[in-house]
């Protein structure tokens, strides 16, 4: 594994984290005046996701430093999940979120109370939302630099504090300036359902990643292409794939000509895996070499790890007259 591109990465992640962090506690204190000042059920809304952002976002810093630690002794594949753990905890967090607001919202409705000074309220999430755009936009490069997830998790929270508080701008406004009761209250109640449709999705992620998640479709089709290109591979089978915080690993048997010595074979291994490298970079490789035709176990099908479609079929690739199998 390419260790200077891990380390640049996890330091990448870490200003991401310290970026959010610096964000939601500017945000926080924003809206704890907003939310004194106006009384609205919405922006207590929008200052509970805040609080609840800036605590998932030292647990997101947490994780992404613990990731980035090299395996050692005792973690022999590194601490990648502790990514995937820090989301789940960013879950736990978002959905006790949803739940007071929804609560809250609920019991606003059914008093008729109103919320007060709305003007500071409207500006207050104006200048939210601009503070929002600009941490987004950075948290989407270093995703797409680095796929961490748990950046990706906590740009969920920010995707939905963006279109929080705009919904409390709304609220604001229409029972402010249309005088429609119960405005503020249905806006509140919409937020905290958003908030746990987002809580879900992240979850998902979370827990592929911890139980090991084969890689998608199409990566792992791409990675077979890849290995199909040396004119000495007879087949590929036994394919397994996961992935672990912003590290990838995979693991499978070749065939190559039996009369090959084990000098021979372990250079074509290594040319395979410096093919792959240039392909994959930083993924981690365990190839094991056999002779041509032989399987130490029945080989589990191609529909089994690649998820073929409804015919049960998968494409194979055609390597010197052979196909080579996940």
């Amino acid at each position: 594994m390419d260790m200077t591109r891990t380390a640049d990465h996890g330091g990448l992640n870490r200003r991401a984290a310290y970026a959010s962090i610096t964000v939601a506690a500017l945000l926080l204190a924003m809206k704890t005046y907003a939310a004194i000042t106006t009384g609205s059920t919405a922006m207590l809304g929008s200052l509970a996701d805040t609080g609840l952002d800036l605590i998932a976002s030292l647990a997101t810093l947490l994780g992404v430093w613990i990731g980035a630690q090299p395996a050692d002794a005792n973690h022999r594949f590194g601490h990648g999940k502790a990514e995937a753990l820090a989301a789940m905890f960013q879950v736990v967090l978002i959905s006790l979120s949803a739940l007071g607001i929804a609560f809250r919202a609920v019991e606003e409705f059914l008093v008729g109370a109103r919320p007060a000074e709305a003007e500071a309220g409207m500006i207050v999430s104006a200048v939210a939302m601009a503070a929002t755009f600009a941490l987004l936009a950075y948290q989407r490069y270093v995703i797409r630099t680095t796929g961490s997830l748990a950046i990706s998790t906590d740009n969920v929270h920010y995707q939905s504090d963006l279109l929080l508080n705009l919904a409390v701008i709304a609220a604001l406004a229409m029972d402010h300036w249309l005088k429609i009761a119960g405005a503020d209250a249905v806006f509140a109640f919409g937020i905290a359902l958003w908030l746990g449709w987002g809580a879900w999705g992240a979850s998902q992620a979370a827990i592929e990643q911890l139980m090991d998640h084969e890689w998608p479709l199409e990566k792992r089709e791409r990675f077979l292409e890849v290995v199909a290109q040396h004119p000495e591979l007879r087949g590929l089978h036994d394919l397994r794939t996961r992935t672990s915080g912003n590290h990838d690993f995979v693991q499978f048997h070749v065939w190559v000509d039996g009369r090959m010595t084990v000098t021979e074979a372990h250079r074509v291994m290594d040319e395979i895996e410096d093919k792959l490298l240039l392909a994959f970079p930083g993924i981690e490789i365990l190839i094991h070499p056999d002779p041509e035709g032989h399987v130490d176990e029945p080989a589990l099908g191609a529909q089994d790890l690649l998820a073929a479609g409804p015919d049960g079929e998968s494409p194979a690739l055609m390597v010197q007259g052979g196909p080579v199998r996940a």
